[in-house]
């Protein structure tokens, strides 16, 4: 197994799936690495295909547009990046984005050109999804990404990873009910209860004006089995920084896959 974070606050949980009904928080804003997901019967959904290539070397990819509906009855918009690769990576955007943002598209690309099958939607309340936007609403999207969770983990893929961006650090009018929920979150319990086959890439950029790089560095002491790759120079979004960022997660998703496969035999 395997996570991937990018620039979290201090009130970011990694988690995966074998703990998804015991922790409150299973945010994965990180790709997640599963050789062992269960199969799940998938729900109804809607599906638009469409399809485009990165360059004339590369073979078209087909996308496909899809809904996938939560447990709240909101439909969730995403695009799936279809290369007939069991493996499948889950992209998350972060605070008040969406699957369109330049970091997601351009990750969904780099993995694409590796033969890796790619999931990127939006959360409720964000892009084209239904639903109303909440501050710090951990609980709810944690729903939204067990439906998508639940949708691919059956014959024809195998949740591979999951990715996510960012979630914090933003100024936001906040009512005190979701400003106590994120208060109430004890991060150290949190981390420990990640368990410890789950590799754990926290990519962070030294630079970063909105999430300090000593968050990524108290991530590291207490999350088991976890590797802390820090882009000199990155801020934030990893304005000029996108090709590194993509070939660190690459790199670390690709290991993660033979050594399943090599524990599998």
């Amino acid at each position: 197994m395997a996570t991937i974070s990018l620039n979290f606050d201090s009130l970011t949980l990694l988690s995966n799936l074998s703990t998804y009904p015991k922790s409150p928080f299973p945010q994965v804003r990180t790709p997640f690495i599963s050789s062992s997901c269960r199969r799940i019967s998938k729900p109804n959904s809607t599906i638009s295909t469409m399809a485009h290539s990165h360059s004339t070397q590369n073979p078209v990819i087909e996308q496909q547009r899809m809904i996938i509906p939560n447990k709240h009855g909101e439909k969730l918009v995403g695009l799936l990046h279809e290369t007939e690769s069991k493996e499948i990576v889950i992209l998350c955007h972060g605070f008040r984005s969406r699957k369109d943002y330049n970091t997601m598209t351009n990750l969904a690309a780099a993995l694409e050109i590796e033969g890796i099958s790619v999931f990127r939607f939006d959360f409720a309340g964000n892009g084209e999804s239904e639903g109303s936007f909440q501050y710090g609403n951990y609980y709810r999207e944690a729903d939204d990404l067990h439906a998508v969770i639940q949708h691919f983990s059956g014959e024809s893929h195998v949740v591979s990873a999951i990715l996510g961006h960012s979630k914090g650090g933003i100024e936001y009018r906040v009512t005190e009910e979701a400003l106590m929920d994120r208060l109430r979150t004890d991060m150290h319990e949190a981390c420990l209860k990640i368990d410890k086959e789950c590799r754990v890439l926290t990519v962070h950029g030294s630079a970063d004006e909105i999430i300090s790089v000593e968050d990524a560095l108290e991530f590291a002491k207490v999350i088991p089995n976890h590797q802390l790759h820090i882009i000199e120079g990155a801020n934030h979004g990893y304005t000029s920084h996108q090709t590194e960022l993509a070939s660190s997660i690459v790199k670390f998703i690709k290991s993660a896959l033979e050594q399943d496969k090599v524990s599998s035999k």
